[in-house]
């Protein structure tokens, strides 16, 4: 390693260690700031974003720029890009945070022993989050608003692709927390492209960083699970599945699987495998495929669907487990929902999956039976999301089982304390 690179890395490692002190000092501030004072910043940032939507909209020009010279992928594109439509619903979201209850204090637990002690469990901040995402800019700015109102300091580090967006929304979180006076350094946002800033995120700040939260591709995510010396919260894939009984609504099931499919292809609660009865092939299968190929998608099936369609090329072994993120689907025929069972539990990935039925028998068999974090009936898949669920908004879906499942708002950035009152009472 040369002189110059040495110097570099420890620049990078000097300037990381700076903000995660600046964040532990803010974190302290936080968890004693009132509910009106966190709201006050995010009203006053939700005003900022609209008021500066032209700067936004040019900053992120630049990045569709170097984004398009990247080669970068549709769906990349298109998680890049932003408009004075989605920026509004950026500010939309921030007023809806700030509208929510406050979810630190809350007495979650109360009871009291035969000794006569009370006993509570209250809900406290988590600390100090990372938050590592990659070309999404407004993560910068639902990350930012959740962490705060959940009495968290931040530090984001967004994708070099969506850099000079993700600043000028980070500009705006700032504004608001000046005019609550609230420390600004509550929301940081990492002022480097470098990978090594990662890297110090993951593995030399755990004395100011309490848990990552990952938010991107496959590659992303696995790097962090590899290398974070600090809980992660997050998930490593979207491999969601619709599965068609034969009780379902033809109607409903075409409608249901073309937007779970195609509503918006790059998000990860975006369906990747539909699994059909046999038994109804012949009434549902051609309205699914019609309204599926008109809108663009390319179909993968197993033999038997490609028996009954000649448009529908072959879905090999990898297609099962295949996470698109594009316009297409994998499908396979089964005998049941026993076999539909049977194949999510296999190639799933423990994220969201659908059943399309009116027997409510069979509904409560799947419902049992698939031990994923989201489990929808008759629904999109694409319903999966922080502020469809009522949660103002989301920084991510988390697939485990320790502390967060499904989607990661406000309530979920939360830890808990006791606290114990008593009268006198010494212990014999």
């Amino acid at each position: 390693m040369s002189a110059v690179e040495q110097s570099s890395q420890a620049d990078i490692g000097a300037m990381m260690q700076q903000l995660g002190q600046g964040a532990r000092e803010a974190s302290a501030l936080l968890a004693r700031a009132g509910a009106g004072q966190k709201s006050r910043a995010l009203e006053a940032a939700a005003a900022q974003i609209t008021a500066q939507s032209a700067a936004i909209i040019a900053a992120n020009t630049r990045d569709m720029e170097a984004g398009r010279a990247k080669r970068l992928s549709d769906a990349m594109l298109d998680r890049l890009y932003l408009d004075e439509g989605r920026i509004g619903s950026v500010a939309d979201g921030l007023r809806a945070i700030a509208a929510m209850d406050d979810p630190i204090g809350t007495v979650t637990a109360e009871w009291t022993r035969p000794n006569g002690l009370c006993i509570q469990r209250v809900s406290v901040p988590l600390g100090v989050i990372g938050i590592i995402y990659e070309s999404r800019p407004n993560v910068t700015a639902d990350a930012g608003a959740l962490c705060l109102k959940s009495g968290n300091a931040v530090i984001l580090r967004g994708g070099s692709e969506s850099f000079c967006s993700s600043k000028a929304i980070h500009e705006c979180l700032v504004a608001g927390l000046r005019e609550a006076q609230l420390p600004e350094a509550a929301i940081q946002m990492v002022p480097t492209t470098s990978r090594e800033a990662v890297g110090c995120m993951l593995a030399e700040m755990q004395q100011y960083i309490d848990v990552i939260v990952p938010r991107g591709g496959k590659s992303l995510i696995a790097r962090v699970l590899a290398d974070a010396r600090v809980p992660v919260i997050g998930h490593l894939e979207g491999l969601c599945h619709v599965y068609v009984h034969k009780s379902s609504d033809p109607a409903m099931a075409r409608d249901v699987v073309l937007n779970a499919k195609m509503r918006r292809t790059g998000i990860c609660g975006a369906a990747e495998t539909l699994l059909i009865d046999r038994e109804c092939l012949d009434t549902h299968w051609a309205p699914v495929a019609d309204a599926l190929i008109e809108a663009g998608c390319a179909i993968r099936g197993d033999a038997t669907i490609r028996g009954i369609d000649s448009r529908v090329t072959v879905a090999d072994e990898n297609d099962w487990s295949t996470e698109y993120l594009d316009a297409i689907l994998s499908v396979k025929c089964v005998a049941g929902v026993d076999e539909a069972i049977d194949h999510i539990s296999h190639y799933g990935s423990g994220h969201t999956e659908s059943i399309i039925a009116a027997d409510q028998d069979v509904v409560d068999r799947f419902f049992h039976a698939i031990d994923s974090a989201i489990l929808l009936h008759n629904a999109s898949t694409q319903y999966v999301d922080g502020g469809e669920f009522g949660m103002g908004a989301e920084i991510g879906i988390a697939t485990g089982r320790v502390h967060a499942r499904g989607p990661v708002g406000a309530e979920q950035l939360t830890s808990y304390k006791y606290l114990v009152h008593g009268c006198g009472q010494t212990r014999p």
